[in-house]
């Protein structure tokens, strides 16, 4: 059986939320509520030093278990015994990192773990090169409606023109993985397939991952308690059955300009995903400068961020790969650890 990590992507509103929570039913995987140490320690990976190093790998600990900003308390599991797993574990970044999942999954007897944060879509040359052997799956919603949800929830401060510039980039990169990624590393997945026939669309997610479906996903209220934290009352409906009342309700929640925008803006990506097009009356010129206003510098903030990571891979300390699970030692030329199931070995060798 597979221990490959998973990653769910997408848009925000897409529902990723509702699909961590039907990986979290499932018997063999564990899907935590968001934490945000991933990408900060990778960011700042230069400032830990050489994680070969035991106490350089304490320190990095240290502040992941820690630091407030990470949310590390969202995973439930004791401070001082990540911290001394990271230090006995293997010598570099995403070791460190996939430790403090491994050990979420293990507070329910699973050997999977997985990570969802719909960001990830414009980071998986990161999260690749901390978890080689990592598994996507990038959830798709009518942008209209993703838009429609981002400008109500309570976190977002941006405007409309940010929300469609979101959407864009996140259905662009999903083009560009489904072009070059393997077909066992990134598989997409519709939303509103997945709450009109949560069965059959869940069926074939689990063929991707290598696991036998487990009935258990299609009604995954009950994880809701333990992976979606109080606190946040917009996921509210995760807390009941899986629901297509969403579903096309832009219609009533956006403007008559947002629409028009949208379908200018969005129309091409939205017909290739098979979304139909109203046929609005076009966008107000202003509305369309000012949408490619945002998109340009948003377009430009994500080039210098992606020059800055190329000269900052040119001074890495130390190693950045995981060496957790089979593929992962596979990779890096880590002998077979002697707990790890023939199986497993076989898998990754």
């Amino acid at each position: 059986m597979s221990d490959r990590p998973v990653f769910v992507i997408g848009c925000p509103r897409s529902g990723t939320t509702m699909l961590q929570l039907m990986l979290h039913s499932h018997p063999r995987l564990a899907v935590p509520p968001e934490t945000r140490f991933l990408m900060p320690a990778y960011y700042r990976r230069r400032s830990f030093g050489d994680l070969r190093d035991a106490s350089r790998r304490r320190s990095l600990a240290e502040w992941i278990a820690t630091d407030r900003s990470t949310k590390f308390r969202e995973l439930k599991i004791d401070k001082n015994d990540f911290i001394e797993q990271a230090v006995a574990g293997p010598g570099s970044l995403g070791s460190v990192i996939g430790t403090a999942f491994r050990m979420y999954a293990e507070r329910f007897g699973k050997p999977r773990w997985g990570d969802k944060r719909p960001s990830y879509v414009k980071h998986t040359d990161l999260l690749l090169r901390l978890f080689p052997d990592a598994q996507f799956i990038h959830l798709i919603r009518d942008g209209r409606d993703c838009v429609a949800s981002l400008k109500e929830m309570p976190w977002y401060t941006h405007d409309s023109f940010h929300a469609v510039s979101t959407w864009a980039e996140a259905i662009d990169a999903g083009d560009r993985l489904r072009r070059v990624m393997p077909e066992d590393s990134y598989f997409e997945l519709r939303y509103e397939h997945l709450t009109d026939d949560p069965s059959t669309e869940l069926k074939k997610l689990c063929e991707f991952l290598g696991e036998d479906f487990a009935p258990s996903m299609v009604s995954p209220r009950e994880a809701a308690s333990i992976a979606v934290p109080v606190h946040k009352v917009w996921h509210s409906n995760t807390h009941g059955e899986v629901t297509r009342s969403r579903v096309g309700s832009w219609a009533k929640r956006l403007d008559a300009w947002e629409i028009a925008l949208c379908e200018h803006v969005l129309g091409e990506r939205l017909e290739a995903h098979g979304y139909e097009l109203t046929g609005a009356a076009p966008a107000a010129k202003e509305h369309l400068a000012a949408c490619q206003k945002t998109m340009g510098k948003r377009r430009a903030s994500r080039m210098r961020k992606a020059m800055r990571d190329r000269f900052n891979r040119l001074r890495e300390p130390s190693p950045v790969a995981a060496m957790l699970t089979s593929g992962q030692r596979a990779i890096a030329g880590v002998p077979q650890q002697r707990h790890e199931s023939p199986e497993l070995a076989e898998r990754a060798g």
